[in-house]
């Protein structure tokens, strides 16, 4: 059976006319070292009102397919195989003013980064009205009428106020759904998401997710969503396509593929994911070994080959390894020569179990830190009124010898503050930040010396930008070991370069190498190198997994508990990922508008009691597991101005259990119910004991062999 055959097999039959089928669809690149095969053989039949989610890691193909779908890959990529056919008809035989009438109108996209599709210079109701009145030639008063009312769908508060804003005056939530907004005014029959909500907080992540579920209900429109978050797939979608290497190695309903995964690909995905029963002693993350192939160096045969546990010499790397059905009439696929063989029930394997480490002493105190911002509103030459920004109010909490503490909370609530206080590039307002006994409160960076900088450390979000394009790999972590005075003598200096790379899990010879030669994984791993090389006793980790595939995720996460672990460093994990912290994390302190609202251990921040806060959070985090339910609790509106927050509880203005009167004039009391578990809420201790769970597992997953 051909390729295209068994994928026919595996698709629901219906009578209707697919709105999206791809056949065989192979693309390619062409350079100047010839080309470049990005997809090979891709196959997909979406019908009118379906959800396909397409995953996997960076570099597999999935926005490469998006891209294909709406003839945009620029001057060197084509099609060079196959078909694409949008309502049975092939898009590779239309002319570019057919493709130019269906782009926003038939088919529209939802890019990852709203402001790649904003005009900084144009109004919002001038560049919504550009889609209504391009395809349909209506006036400009009924396309701002029409942008308008789509504003209110898509749940914008005061459509007025936006239409007449620029860009730059709205947050990137509402960036991005006033990009939905724009996708959705020619009401299309095929919406292509390219990660929509990677840049958002969970919380609004949360609500887009419900806000895009529900319009295509609403419109009837089919989508296709492109993600490596497998929780938003499990919320969004009705079929899943699993890529690797340019490839479709699994297919199938989702629940065929989360509960009965048939692919060795598939499975490492999810192995290496935080679900509730992943514990970082007990039952540690899996990460996928080895790299992603580029397409040119694709191996013989499987091309999952080289990292599979399964792999089988003279099998599995020969000839091209094809789509088989699972069982007859399943709908669900995999590209495995063993498919029958593995015994997939017993095969989910463990990392090596640790025993869970014992914290020491107070190494870092916060007393009452305030850091306040004087700005001047309206102000051009002359002097205009003053405002301040309270950017942290009276933060209290201590991190112990050994221990991972995380601060959470939405963009805009202070997490990154404090750490520029602590690191010494803002000096508090009032209050203290004790390290050991020096007080860094109102002690800059320049007036640090080497030994206290070396004690603090920071590991940053993005791996690209804090790395010297111009340096070797190893230079840069010798210039942090000269520069503390960890070693003087130069060959201790390269045999401690070596023994970083070495802790790091990186060959030594990468020390030769500069960043462009390494992935988004590696340059992580020598961020980590560097910030380890002084011998610090507390590390600072502003998002560091956030932009590494799940994959890379694990194997970094794993990495930071294995050095903590060793050198019995203090971790300040700052993270919006509940599931990242919930697996890492020994204490959490939640954050929302420059205030703590709850902390404590994180058994307790994720059981009730719960401040409402902490419930809508956890409510918004997506779990990729079809046996856990959540409660759910959508917050609604935007979080206030810092320059301008409420006079009483700060989550005043978004709280479902606001009590008028006194939520909203009164600061919150501190309510204790365990030791170091505190809670900044008005609502009655009882009723905070009586909340309901907003996670709960039906049945516990298998993760163990």
């Amino acid at each position: 059976m051909s390729e295209a055959a068994t994928m026919e097999a595996v698709q629901p039959s219906t009578a209707e006319i697919p709105v999206l089928e791809c056949r065989n669809l192979c693309i390619s690149y062409f350079t100047r070292a010839g080309e470049i095969p990005a997809v090979v053989d891709f196959n997909m039949k979406l019908m009118p009102g379906e959800a396909q989610g397409i995953v996997g890691e960076s570099g597999c193909g999935k926005s490469t397919v998006a891209l294909a779908i709406m003839q945009y890959m620029g001057k060197n990529g084509r099609v060079v195989g196959g078909e694409i056919l949008f309502e049975g008809r092939d898009m590779r035989t239309m002319s570019e003013e057919e493709l130019r009438q269906i782009r926003g109108s038939k088919i529209a996209m939802v890019y990852q980064e709203p402001m790649a599709s904003l005009n900084p210079a144009m109004t919002i109701g001038d560049q919504l009205a550009e889609v209504p009145i391009f395809h349909e030639s209506v006036s400009k008063d009924e396309a701002l009428s029409r942008a308008g009312k789509m504003l209110e769908s898509v749940r914008l508060p005061d459509p007025e106020r936006i239409l007449s804003s620029y860009p730059h005056q709205i947050s990137g939530g509402q960036q991005q759904r006033v990009v939905i907004a724009m996708a959705l005014l020619s009401n299309p029959k095929l919406l292509l998401l390219d990660e929509p909500t990677t840049a958002l907080d969970v919380t609004v992540e949360a609500g887009i997710v419900e806000l895009i579920k529900d319009i295509a209900a609403e419109f009837g429109t089919s989508m296709i969503y492109i993600s490596h978050n497998l929780g938003l797939i499990l919320e969004t979608c009705d079929r899943i396509t699993v890529m690797y290497s340019g490839e479709a190695v699994e297919v199938g309903s989702i629940k065929d593929v989360f509960d009965a995964m048939r692919h060795p690909y598939t499975r490492g995905l999810f192995a290496s994911i935080p679900v509730p029963g992943a514990d970082k002693n007990s039952h540690p993350l899996v990460s996928i070994p080895g790299q992603l192939p580029l397409p040119h160096q694709r191996p013989p045969g499987c091309n999952f080959g080289p990292r599979c546990e399964f792999f089988v010499k003279d099998r599995c790397d020969v000839g091209s390894i094809p789509m088989v059905e699972i069982s007859n009439g399943s709908h669900h696929a995999s590209r495995c020569v063993r498919v029958d063989e593995i015994d997939w029930d017993s095969t989910i394997g463990a990392g090596d179990e640790s025993e869970p480490t014992v914290p020491g002493d107070v190494v870092l105190k916060v007393d009452d830190m305030t850091k306040h911002y004087e700005i001047e509103k309206g102000a051009l030459f002359f002097s205009g009124e003053k405002h301040t920004v309270k950017a942290n109010e009276k933060l209290n909490f201590d991190a112990r010898e050994a221990e991972t503490v995380a601060i959470v909370g939405e963009s805009g609530c202070g997490k990154s503050t404090f750490a520029k206080v602590l690191m010494g590039l803002e000096t508090a307002t009032d209050g203290s930040v004790a390290l050991g006994n020096l007080d860094l409160a109102e002690m800059p960076v320049d007036r640090r010396g080497p030994e206290t900088i070396s004690k603090l450390q920071m590991v940053f979000q993005n791996p690209f930008d804090t790395l010297n394009p111009s340096h070797t790999v190893g230079g840069q972590i010798a210039r942090v070991i000269r520069k503390f005075g960890a070693e003087t003598d130069e060959k201790k200096v390269k045999a401690r370069v070596m023994e970083l790379l070495d802790i790091v899990k990186l060959p030594r010879d990468f020390a030769k190498r500069r960043p462009r030669q390494l992935s988004g994984g590696q340059k992580q791993r020598v961020g980590i190198a560097r910030a380890f090389a002084g011998n610090p006793s507390v590390v600072i980790a502003d998002e560091p997994v956030s932009a590494l595939d799940v994959s890379v995720q694990a194997a970094v996460t794993e990495l930071l508990m294995d050095i903590q672990r060793e050198n019995r460093t203090t971790l300040l994990f700052i993270s919006h990922d509940l599931s990242v912290v919930r697996y890492l994390a020994d204490r959490i302190v939640v954050m929302y508008l420059g205030q703590i609202m709850e902390q404590g251990t994180t058994d307790e921040i994720f059981s009730p009691p719960y401040h409402p806060y902490t419930e809508a959070l956890l409510s918004a985090v997506p779990i990729a597991n079809t046996h856990v339910k959540k409660r759910k609790v959508l917050l609604t509106g935007e979080i206030p101005s810092p320059s301008n927050p409420p006079k009483g509880c700060p989550f005043s203005t978004r709280c479902p259990y606001m009590i008028a009167g006194t939520c909203d004039t009164i600061p919150p009391p501190m309510v204790e119910f365990s030791t170091g578990h505190r809670i900044a809420c008005h609502l009655p201790r009882e009723e905070l004991a009586a909340m309901e769970p907003v996670i709960q597992i039906e049945k516990e997953p298998a993760r163990v062999a």
